[in-house]
Order: structure tokens, then sequence, then C-alpha cells
């Protein structure tokens, strides 16, 4: 592929709405840059905070700016995308398929929801349904490509925060998603405060950015010498530091996995032989444990499970994707037929831009 030929001259809308938005769209933000493209940000909504963006990158503040500028192609770490954006809409997913919600017969991950003309998968176990989809509905793409907040991962990063080198204790990293049912932050509160009294351990805690502010005090509350609380747009360092995860069915513990590296799951959703699972408060400890000493048949299980998850270490899943967004560009996707119209969708996405005019 020749990206600086097929890149330069184009325009590309970088559309989020959380602030993990930036992390996972920065490697492909670099990666046009490099070959000559041209990048700007619209940010949806309040959860995500401007003040994350960095002094150069570009914003563009209204959805009149964002017409007025005609991006070529906008990259949705999310779920939906106004048809009234301009250019062709690919998506690149907020997370790997954690099995969390079930929309007819099919997990939230493989929604539909006619926003897209290219989907951008991360590896044959979820590049298969796509297809499957992708034929049924006949209006987008499919390209797996592997996921560009991946590019970074297999980095050496000499100055990460999180790595203590005069401290030579084994580091947890322990997270969680937000909804209380399938949420450990609130059911483990009093097991990681005896973790963290133990002294065993450097841990460090990172929860979901929707997580409930009373919880999130409660652990912010725990930090010590031993216990820090840590809040950040970019997760890659944070992984990259921890020898160990605790997690419970958040799709973060999906990225640590890639490390190659064992996970702890405390009432998992969709139990398998690449974690280590329990259900009770009292089998954490053990289970820290037992993943420290890497058990060859679970360090296998996690190999298996990674060829199919994200098989791509080579940091070049962005060059990919643009790659992927460019044929659809310069070829127009005339295959593809005209995406649904989505009448209450769109009605809804205008309300809360507040942007009416057509």
């Amino acid at each position: 592929m020749d990206l600086a030929r097929s890149t330069q001259g184009k325009r590309y809308l970088m559309y989020i709405a959380q602030n993990y938005s930036y992390a996972i769209l920065r490697p492909l933000q670099q990666e046009i840059l490099n070959n000559g493209g041209e990048v700007r940000w619209f940010l949806e909504g309040e959860e995500v905070n401007p003040d994350y963006l960095q002094q150069d990158e570009q914003r563009l503040h209204s959805i009149e700016d964002v017409r007025k500028w005609q991006p070529h192609a906008s990259f949705v770490p999310g779920n939906v995308i106004p048809n009234f954006i301009p250019g062709k809409k690919v998506a690149v997913f907020h997370g790997f398929n954690a099995g969390k919600r079930v929309r007819r017969g099919q997990p939230g991950h493989f929604a539909i929801r006619g926003c897209f003309d290219l989907y951008c998968t991360q590896g044959p176990n979820t590049t298969q349904t796509f297809e499957q989809l992708a034929a049924q509905h006949k209006y987008f793409r499919v390209r797996e490509t592997g996921w560009p907040a991946m590019d970074t991962l297999f980095e050496a990063n000499p100055d990460n925060p999180y790595i203590d080198a005069s401290d030579h204790r084994k580091t947890i990293l322990i997270c969680s998603t937000f909804s209380w049912r399938l949420s450990l932050a609130p059911k483990l509160l009093d097991t990681v405060r005896t973790l963290r009294d133990s002294g065993q351990y450097r841990i460090l805690v990172q929860f979901h950015p929707k997580m409930a502010k009373d919880i999130v005090d409660q652990y912010k509350a725990l930090q010590n010498s031993d216990l820090t609380f840590v809040e950040t747009d970019n997760v890659i360092p944070l992984l990259q530091a921890a020898d160990a995860m605790l997690c419970d069915t958040s799709s973060i513990l999906l990225m640590f996995l890639l490390l190659r590296r064992p996970v702890v799951t405390f009432n998992n959703q969709t139990p398998a032989a690449h974690l280590l699972n329990v259900t009770e408060a009292e089998q954490v400890g053990h289970a820290i444990a037992e993943a420290l000493s890497h058990p060859p048949e679970l360090m296998a299980n996690i190999e298996a499970f990674c060829q199919q998850l994200h098989p791509y270490q080579d940091g070049q899943s962005s060059a990919r994707v643009l790659d992927a967004a460019n044929d659809l560009i310069d070829s127009g996707g005339k295959e593809l037929k005209r995406k649904p119209l989505n009448l209450l969708r769109q009605f809804k996405m205008r309300k809360k831009l507040s942007y009416w005019r057509w």
C-alpha cells in the first residue's frame, strides 16, 4: 500500500465522545500526519474533556465547522455517528468484545446501528461475524486491521510513570467496569484493602470513567504508598507497568492479555480457560498468587486466545485502518447499498447536538 500517495490532501475527522478515545485514535492520527493528511477533532457531549487535547491537535467546535471542513472520512471509537457528518464513517471500536450485552441474540459488540460504511475489525474472532453481517446488510465493508490503540502496547516505554524501579514487588492492576451488576468495585472494597495492607504488592487502580463517584471516592481513600488510584485518558502505560490484573468483565482485561500476562477475574460473565475466574471474595488473594506463578497451561491458553483476538504485534494496525479507509474513499464504495434512514436515531442525535439544519 502506498499510504503517502493515497493520504496526501485528504481530511480525516476524529469523532469522539469519551476521554479514552484520545488514546485509541492518536496512533492513527500520527499515521495520517506522517503521510501528508490533515486531522481535526470533534468532541461530542459533556463526557469528553477538551483539556486532554494536546497543543498541536486542532478541534472543530461545532457541526457547522465540521460540515464546512468537509472531512473525507470520520473515525469513530464508539457506536454511532450522525449521518449529517460529511464523508465516509469508519468504526474502529472503543474496546474488545467482552460479551457484556446482548442485542437480538448478538453480543453488543456486533450491534449494527446503520451508521457506518466500514468496520475495521481487531482479529479473527470478530471478523467472521462482521463479514456475515456485511453479507446480510450489504451497506458496509469489513476489513481486519487490528486495533490502532494497540500500536504502542508493545513499544518500550522507559519514561513510564507507573513503574518504580526501586520497588521490586510485583505490581497488580485493578480495573473495573461501571455497571453495578458486573462491577467488582463495590463488592471487593474490603478485599482490596486487605490486599493493600499485606504490603505484598504494588497496587494500581483504574476504573471506567462512568464509575459512580461514591465508589471512586472510596477507592481514592485507600491510597497510600502501596496503592495508587489513577485517572487517565491513556491506559497503555498502566497495562505495561503491571505483572497481573484483577478485573471483572471490563474489556480492558483483553488488552492486558495481549501482553501475555495473566488476569484474575471476579464473576466474569464469560469465564474461559485463558482467565483465572473466581466467584468469592475470599478466593481473590490465592488466585493472584497463582496467576503470578504463570501456570504453563494458563499461559498456553492465553497465547491461543490472543491469536484469535488480535494477532498483530507489529504496531501497524493504524496503517491498515488508514489504508482501508483510503480505499473506501477512493473507490466511493459503489458496491454498497444505501444505509437505512434511521429516522429515530438521527432525530435523537440532532437533538443531542442541537443541530437542525438540513
